[in-house]
């Protein structure tokens, strides 16, 4: 060993030993230096700056191994790690507990727990559901990574029919994918809204027909509309059912069982009328099985949800706000029932009473606490008017509780979305950037190498 550098490892081991006799251990974190004390980090003896502590009889690779450099003339250890988020990690020897700080990225501070050697554990117990939520992100953005990148690679092995069967569901799925596809997710849009149209204004007397019986019916043009949408709609449907790589996930999806209950009664209705028609069933109970189906056509509203993200949002938004609406239920049940009973009791004084029972009661302190008051129940004493005072004031209060966090969350939840997506489409744009470039670099190679050995040849071909 070269002599300058074996006297160098002599004083580093000597100043080891004064600083374990000192109880002192001098730390130099990214240009910050940190004098902290042994006995201090020998709190937690499996991290890093306690086995730095505890390894002055060791070799100088155990050293190394521990840290990036030292310096025995300034008696320090050096790492290339981030201040200010060793200034977080050092609380755990003090105060027994860590705290992420504003503006520090939860996933890179991780990274730096297990390279202090610091379990996770010791982190507050807020910092670990922000920690549980950037990771959820993470995940999101992933998920989201990974549909962009099933969309834009083309695999050359795949056969021809799974070939067809991407472009199918891409076209039926995927709106933002092309232009046909945008087209057919339009299309199916205004069909939904037709539909609901027709639903609706086959309902006005004025535009039925009447039937060989006497009775009302809808117009037959109407019924032709309805027809060609659900025509629309079951082609849809078997399409994307067809096309779709995981038949067992699209059965169970939400929103396709809700396409599934929007279709299925007007078939339904055909088979019981044909049954009707050949006197296979009574007449009444097709006619009662047909009416009661019909009402099943309201589902077709909900197939918007599949081509609106802001309804999807909501969706998502009042799932997140279980709990509020939860105290909102609890509030207005509490409220429900005091001031029915207070009316009922109240109002037994007068001879012509509307509140007949506590339970009837309900209903006049839901329309009263909800501001409706339809009129059909009302107090006639002074104090049931009072007690009705009361309610209504106390009703718009409970309701308005709950309204800011639950349009609140609906707004985090929509700008975090915006955030995820935009973020995917980053790391996708960045994943293309390093693929070009290691294609580049790789194609430099390949020419250098070819010109290295075309070289080559010319020399032995001289020779």
């Amino acid at each position: 060993m070269d002599p300058g550098l074996r006297k160098t490892h002599t004083l580093y081991f000597q100043w080891l030993g004064d600083l374990c006799a000192e109880g002192e251990i001098a730390v130099n974190i990214g240009g910050v230096r940190v004098v902290l004390f042994g006995d201090v980090l020998k709190r937690y003896p499996e991290s890093r700056l306690a086995e730095l502590v505890n390894c002055s009889t060791q070799n100088s690779e155990l050293i190394s191994s521990l840290c990036d450099d030292f310096d025995p003339g300034r008696k320090e250890f050096y790492f290339d790690r981030d201040p200010d988020t060793f200034k977080c990690i050092i609380d755990v020897y003090y105060f027994d507990e860590i705290h992420i700080k504003r503006g520090i990225c939860p996933i890179c501070f991780i990274k730096e727990m297990e390279f202090w050697k610091i379990d996770q554990s010791v982190l507050d117990e807020c910092c670990k559901s922000y920690l549980s939520e950037k990771e959820e992100e993470l995940k999101e953005i992933a998920s989201k990574v990974k549909v962009i990148l099933e969309d834009l690679e083309v695999d050359q092995c795949i056969t021809r029919t799974q070939q067809c069967q991407r472009f199918l569901w891409k076209l039926m799925e995927k709106p933002g994918s092309s232009l046909p596809a945008r087209i057919i997710a339009i299309a199916s849009f205004l069909s939904i809204l037709v539909s609901a149209v027709v639903m609706c204004v086959g309902t006005i007397p004025e535009l039925q027909v009447t039937d060989a019986e006497g009775k009302l019916v809808e117009h037959p043009t109407l019924e032709a509309i309805e027809t060609a949408c659900m025509l629309w709609f079951t082609t849809e449907f078997l399409l994307r059912l067809a096309s779709s790589p995981n038949k067992l996930h699209f059965a169970l999806s939400i929103m396709n069982i809700i396409d599934f209950m929007a279709i299925m009664p007007f078939y339904v209705v055909l088979s019981l009328t044909y049954l009707g028609t050949t006197s296979m069933m009574e007449l009444t109970n097709v006619q009662q099985a047909v009416q009661a189906l019909r009402i099943m056509r309201i589902a077709r509203i909900f197939k918007l949800a599949r081509h609106s993200s802001g309804l999807q949002t909501l969706t998502y938004a009042l799932k997140r706000s279980l709990k509020e609406l939860g105290l909102l239920l609890m509030y207005m049940g509490v409220g429900i029932f005091v001031f029915s009973a207070l009316g009922y009791t109240m109002e037994q004084s007068h001879p012509e009473t509307l509140f007949r029972s506590i339970p009837q009661s309900f209903w006049w302190a839901i329309i009263t606490m909800t501001t409706v008051g339809y009129g059909d129940i009302y107090p006639k004493t002074t104090l049931g008017k009072c007690n009705a005072a009361v309610s209504f004031l106390c009703g718009v209060i409970a309701i308005a509780l709950p309204i800011h966090p639950i349009i609140n969350n609906f707004v985090i939840f929509y700008n975090k979305q915006k955030v995820l997506e935009t973020a995917a489409k980053h790391e996708v744009e960045l994943m293309e950037l390093k693929s070009g470039r290691e294609a580049r670099r790789k194609s430099h190679k390949n020419k250098c190498f070819h010109h290295v050995l075309l070289h080559s040849c010319k020399k032995c071909a001289c020779s």
